[in-house]
């Protein structure tokens, strides 16, 4: 939407203006006595074609170089709540996602990998996997051995029996300590400069005071609902590949590389995701179920198991944020430095994207600072741990916007200001971003919280979209309890309320679901977290009461797909602070508490 929304009002306007002229043309009156709507061209006589009719004419005609776009007081679907198509078919069940995939005579295959991601078979023992009865065949392929059954609990079964001898690669000893501590290690290197204002840190030195802290966030998994699983048939020269798919042109050409096919011969059909949030933009579920078809010369739908899924992911990565601010005699803001280490998706997915150590994605919810400070500058250190990360649902603003918005609050706290004016005096002018930060405050009653209770604030600007967050948060015996979470948007033009609101409140609820309770975590090279009972989900009984109020704008529309996550965390540290005097810097906010 916010590429293209310029580019198709225009050629909506393109295609009004001649076949108007053309039904002009038939009728021999003037087109400013026509109008278009509805699928029909209609002239003040009440003479009425369809565009169908108009089609031949008006495709003979030049196309205008300049068109008059509809004035958004005429719009009738921008901005109205529309029912979406998909629903009455996900309501009765008959919606398709890719585990719902048939094919005449296919089998089902689940995959034994190696326990610690990139590991390798030595030896396999398939005997009795083979005997199990209703197992069709047992097949290696690079990632592991399958076993192939016409249904996914024999299948499973199969697998289960297999004797398998594994060489778990030069990860195999790697545990958290020793992760964390190269994180830190890197830290001290220079960083790419992704941002210099002023001096940068050139005069740090000579701050009257400094304001200091360093934040940690953890690896995360993208634990969809539908685990990864996907469908490959290779009939009459061709490979069709049928399941939840994110990165289309990545599948068609990483399949034909593994399977040696040309990739015009590769097919992609797209069911329903089941959940995205970027793991479904990976090709290794892909690929593997195109080479096991290939194998079996049959149709294979490949299905990943829960664990599998949890244990063999493209993790959120884990980052270490080190944050300065240099002050002046007067407690002013005059330096803001950001350090962030972490692994990069972008250096592992897409290579040639990082240039001189400067990947764009790592400095997303940092390198968009909206505060005016004078003299900024924002690094990032690529350091890879050797576990393999992936993009995730609001990709590095999460991970910036947690260590930034906490440490605004920490600034705030030094320098005894209250947290929003603070921010509006460092947003000094930017319209937007002070427009959300107050409503949002005002909407939550800042400074009136209930005894027992205090409110957090954090604001951003995230793809284009301004928005403030407030979390009001009290103290249980068990940790911090979240009453409910106030957010106000500035997305520009909403083109669909209701999706638009689906998607803000979506976003709070995994950022905040994953950022009080969840991580990933390693030892001896293996994933200690298998299935939501050490990976848990939020339960209704824990959401708050989510307030969302989108601003009226005639701005280009912003995103909102990834919005909502970000600010969600560090509201509620800041409330927590605020509420307990205890500063939380690291991820799980929970794992404080117990």
């Amino acid at each position: 939407v916010r590429d293209a929304w310029t580019k198709l009002r225009e050629a909506g306007a393109s295609a009004r203006t001649v076949l108007v002229a053309a039904a002009a043309e038939t009728w021999k009156v003037p087109a400013g006595e026509c109008a278009a709507a509805n699928g029909m061209v209609t002239h003040k006589s009440g003479k009425k074609l369809a565009y169908g009719a108009l089609v031949g004419k008006a495709s003979s005609m030049k196309m205008p170089e300049k068109v008059t776009l509809k004035d958004p007081k005429d719009w009738t679907i921008i901005g109205k709540n529309k029912a979406r198509l998909d629903t009455p078919a996900k309501v009765a069940g008959k919606a398709q996602y890719g585990i719902d995939v048939k094919k005449p005579g296919m089998l089902i295959a689940s995959l034994a990998q190696a326990p610690v991601i990139g590991g390798k078979v030595v030896k396999v023992n398939d005997a009795r996997a083979k005997a199990v009865k209703g197992v069709v065949s047992v097949v290696q392929i690079g990632d592991g051995v399958a076993v192939l059954a016409k249904d996914f609990y024999t299948a499973k079964k199969g697998r289960d029996a297999l004797e398998i001898e594994w060489d778990n690669g030069p990860t195999a000893n790697l545990d958290m300590q020793e992760i964390e501590s190269q994180l830190r290690t890197a830290s001290v290197n220079p960083g790419a400069v992704m941002r210099k204002d002023g001096t940068g840190i050139a005069d740090l030195d000579k701050a009257a005071r400094k304001v200091e802290a360093e934040y940690e966030l953890p690896f995360l998994a993208h634990a969809t609902l539908e685990p990864v699983n996907c469908t490959a048939e290779i009939i009459n020269g061709e490979c069709h590949i049928t399941g939840p798919i994110q990165f289309q042109q990545g599948a068609q050409y990483g399949v034909a590389a593994a399977i040696n096919m040309p990739p015009e011969k590769v097919f992609i059909h797209t069911t329903f995701l089941g959940g995205g949030y970027g793991r479904k933009l990976e090709l290794d579920f892909q690929i593997q179920a195109a080479q096991l078809a290939k194998a079996a010369g049959k149709p294979v739908k490949l299905i990943w198991s829960r664990e599998d899924d949890m244990t063999h992911d493209f993790y959120r990565p884990l980052s270490l944020h080190q944050m300065t601010a240099g002050l002046d005699a007067n407690g002013n803001v005059t330096t803001f430095h950001s350090k962030m280490t972490s692994p990069s998706v972008t250096a592992r997915a897409f290579p040639p994207v990082v240039q001189n150590g400067k990947d764009p994605f790592m400095a997303e919810g940092s390198e968009n600072l909206t505060y005016k400070i004078a003299n900024v500058q924002i690094e990032n250190v690529i350091h890879d741990t050797g576990i393999r990360v992936g993009y995730w649902r609001s990709v590095s603003n999460a991970l910036n916007a947690f260590a930034v918005e906490s440490f605004i609050d920490e600034i705030a706290a030094a320098t005894k200001k209250d947290p929003v004016a603070l921010r509006v005096d460092l947003l000094k002018g930017d319209t937007r971003s002070i427009n959300v930060l107050r409503m949002a405050a005002d909407k939550a009653g800042w400074g009136k919280a209930a005894a027992g209770r205090a409110l957090g604030i954090a604001q951003m600007e995230c793809y284009g979209t301004h928005s403030a967050v407030v979390a009001e948060v009290s103290m249980s015996k068990e940790g911090p309890k979240v009453h409910k979470v106030t957010a106000v948007i500035d997305c520009g033009v909403v083109v669909h309320p209701d999706q638009a609101h689906a998607q803000i409140e979506s976003g709070i609820l995994l950022g905040f679901s994953s950022g009080m309770k969840n991580a990933i975590t390693f030892k001896d090279g293996r994933v200690e977290q298998k299935n939501f009972d050490t990976y848990p989900m939020l339960r209704m009984s824990e959401t708050p009461v989510i307030d969302i109020t989108f601003v009226s704008s005639n701005a280009s529309p912003g995103g909102l797909g990834e919005v909502g996550v970000p600010l969600v965390m560090p509201a509620i540290a800041n409330a927590v602070a605020t509420l307990t005097g205890k500063r939380v810097r690291k991820l799980p906010l929970m794992s404080a508490f117990a």
